[in-house]
């Protein structure tokens, strides 16, 4: 019995239709279980939120083509938010420090700082390079086990399915997310980020890139009348 060109490439065809289907089911089921098993940790309303020591900011870029950036915003104005609300008594400012010109926690500092919020309230985190980098370093090396995150709703389920994983006492402040396709691609963006999050804490045991000796947050200064 010959097998012609043709069947080949039917079969392969087919195969490679199942293994996208499999992918596909895959990536899909994981973003919806992160959604569906860190939903009664997030919050909307900051007068719901239970009252935390420290609240971890994760960070983003202030400006997108010199445009102020509405993700970096929303985030601020929440965080300054909790702090006047007595929500919060510190903040754990976590981002990138790629460069001189580019530094994430600085900048989220500067702009709590100029809201009236005291420099001893706040930590910076230069190496929260990635969601879990950040998470992991509040509890290993902050010694921040409990936790308010705030960030994006899309960002917090991952963040705090993250932190779920290293057994840490977590919730989040939703913050409003800008409309239009910017959003929308942010979102898709976000279901690959979460079938990579869950390879690293379920498969590969990825752990922070960099850890280092612990700087336990100083919790002794309080929040303002």
């Amino acid at each position: 019995m010959t097998i012609s060109v043709f069947d080949i490439i039917k079969k392969w065809l087919k195969i490679t239709a199942i293994i996208s289907i499999i992918f596909i089911a895959s990536v899909l089921a994981a973003d919806f279980y992160m959604s569906l098993s860190t939903r009664t940790q997030l919050y909307q309303n900051i007068e719901a939120l239970p009252v935390q020591e420290t609240a971890l900011v994760l960070g983003t870029s202030k400006y997108i083509h010199r445009t102020l950036n509405p993700y970096y915003q929303y985030r601020i104005d929440a965080a300054i938010k909790l702090y006047k609300k007595n929500k919060v008594t510190h903040f754990l400012l976590s981002g990138d420090n790629a460069h001189r010109s580019y530094n994430e926690p600085w900048t989220m500092k500067r702009d709590l700082l100029e809201a009236g919020i005291p420099e001893e309230n706040i930590t910076l985190d230069y190496a929260g390079f990635r969601t879990l980098d950040s998470v992991q370093r509040a509890k290993e090396i902050f010694d921040a086990n409990s936790l308010t995150i705030v960030t994006q709703k899309f960002h917090c389920e991952r963040a705090v399915f993250i932190s779920n994983h290293f057994d840490m006492d977590t919730v989040c402040l939703v913050v409003p997310s800008p409309t239009g396709w910017a959003n929308r691609k942010i979102r898709f963006r976000e279901v690959l980020a979460r079938t990579k999050a869950m390879l690293d804490l379920y498969i590969f045991n990825v752990q922070a890139k960099f850890l280092g000796p612990k700087e336990p947050i100083d919790h002794r200064s309080l929040p303002i009348e």
